[in-house]
């Protein structure tokens, strides 16, 4: 019979209980030391310095992780989303996103600061005008992707928010949806007599159309996308 080996009880060989209790002690030394630099990383994630630039080393840089601010710009317009300090951020970072953050600490021997998060409005704790990524500025206009979370964004926001892209779109969407309207509107309501009886009635519906969406667009405190992407304020 071939005995089985216990390899816990293997590694416990040889050590006795001041040796165990100085391990025991090593590790809460060096636990207490990280969940310090932790905190002092979640502290720095909630204020704003008004910093634009941290002193990264080049060559310990990933290209795939460092996008323009113009880059950065068109995802949030063509997603209607929010590029804002961290210190807005109503949840905080999550443990994965310091973990991160602690890494690069290291790895580039500074402490990163001022970061910006994309994320929804709603993520945000928004000032009043009267699903995220994190990133930290590098310097003149560049900024490095440091960690996402969450669940993928639904590829059909982009379609849902197109309308309100910009006013073009806006004025396009009315037109489109003016147009059908007046497609659905049987002929036998349109008078024969009246020349041109469908454009005129395409005319109205889209001023009705364009006035009610323009006024609850606007005063519900709406903005077009890009306008608001890095806005602090939600009505703006």
């Amino acid at each position: 019979m071939i005995r089985k080996v216990n390899l816990h009880e293997i590694l416990l060989r040889g050590r006795d209980a001041e040796k165990a209790a100085k391990i025991l002690s090593a590790v809460k030394s060096w636990l207490d030391e990280n969940e310090i630099e932790r905190v002092k990383i979640r502290q720095t994630a909630s204020s704003d310095s008004g910093g634009d630039e941290n002193d990264f080393k080049y060559e310990l840089l990933d290209g795939n992780h460092i996008f323009h601010i113009s880059e950065i710009r068109k995802i949030c317009i063509d997603y209607r989303l929010r590029f804002l300090s961290s210190s807005m951020y109503k949840n905080g970072l999550p443990e994965e996103a310091v973990t991160k953050i602690h890494q690069l600490n290291k790895l580039h021997q500074n402490e990163l600061k001022d970061f910006k998060i994309v994320a929804p409005s709603k993520a945000f704790r928004l000032e009043n005008y009267d699903d995220p990524l994190l990133f930290a500025p590098i310097g003149n206009g560049y900024y490095y992707l440091i960690h996402k979370w969450g669940n993928d964004m639904s590829s059909l926001r982009k379609l849902l928010v197109l309308p309100v892209k910009n006013l073009l779109n806006f004025v396009m969407f009315c037109l489109f949806l003016s147009a059908f309207i007046t497609w659905m509107i049987p002929e036998s309501l349109l008078s024969r007599e009246v020349p041109m009886a469908s454009v005129i009635v395409f005319l109205f519906i889209f001023k009705s159309v364009i006035a009610v969406l323009m006024y609850g667009f606007f005063m519900g405190g709406r903005k077009f996308n890009d306008s608001m992407w890095n806005s602090r304020f939600y009505n703006y």
